[in-house]
């Protein structure tokens, strides 16, 4: 049995791991960046009978005093989910959207992961630490290339870290899912042209409709929309 710690689990892939992970007997913290998705979390796990296994606290993954509270449980693996995405041309979109997206997806899971690393070492812990990337940490694609690159920099941060702990005896894990039917996806794909000048808008419009480019359903659920950045991560964490 493991004891698990989630960011992220407020809704989406994160909510429904935690969900996974309880009623499969392990012992789960799982955490959400607002109070109102911990209480509606906490309501569904006692409807569920999980209270045993599952506990529900708040973890803002930019709030330091929430990360320290987090470290206070006795958890033997890390699941670094929490993330947001904004879609749009990257030769467009504010500097300042891009590094938002970064201080959560990249230096918060840095950061944290830190703070495991540490607690891990001295409590002599052979744990693990596993990182939500996606799809996107592999690839990228026209709309999503701000995204894409928080994903390629965890990619690296993961592998940096999975050579430096070795020793050690804890692992260090990305997970790179496609698309799911989470929310996350169709929320990316609609601010993927807001940055976008009117004209750009009406020529990339104008050969989308040549192409008679369709959106339709993926084998998993998600959107086939030539490329799917992935999971719901955190709703905002």
């Amino acid at each position: 049995m493991k004891s698990v710690l989630i960011t992220g689990a407020g809704s989406g892939l994160g909510r429904g791991t935690a969900i996974g992970l309880a009623k499969a007997g392990h012992r789960v913290f799982a955490t959400a960046q607002l109070w109102a998705q911990v209480t509606d979390l906490r309501r569904e796990v006692e409807k569920l009978n999980l209270s045993d296994k599952l506990v529900v606290d708040k973890l803002d993954v930019l709030d330091e005093r929430d990360v320290t509270n987090a470290m206070r449980w006795p958890f033997d693996t890390f699941l670094s989910n929490a993330g947001i995405g904004e879609g749009g041309p990257i030769s467009e979109m504010p500097v300042d959207v891009v590094r938002r997206m970064f201080e959560t997806n990249v230096f918060s899971s840095l950061a944290i992961a830190q703070r495991v690393v540490r607690k891990f070492l001295e409590s002599k812990t052979r744990g693990r630490i596993l990182f939500v990337s996606s799809m996107g940490g592999m690839l990228t694609a026209y709309g999503f290339g701000a995204y894409c690159a928080s994903k390629h920099a965890l990619e690296g941060i993961a592998a940096a870290l999975r050579d430096e702990l070795a020793p050690s005896g804890i692992s260090v894990q990305t997970i790179n899912p496609g698309a799911y039917d989470t929310g996350f996806n169709h929320r990316l794909a609609d601010t993927t042209y807001h940055w976008h000048e009117d004209a750009v808008q009406q020529c990339r419009a104008m050969r989308q409709k040549r192409r008679k480019h369709t959106v339709g359903p993926s084998v998993d659920g998600g959107l086939d929309i030539g490329f799917a950045p992935d999971q719901d991560e955190h709703d905002e964490q």
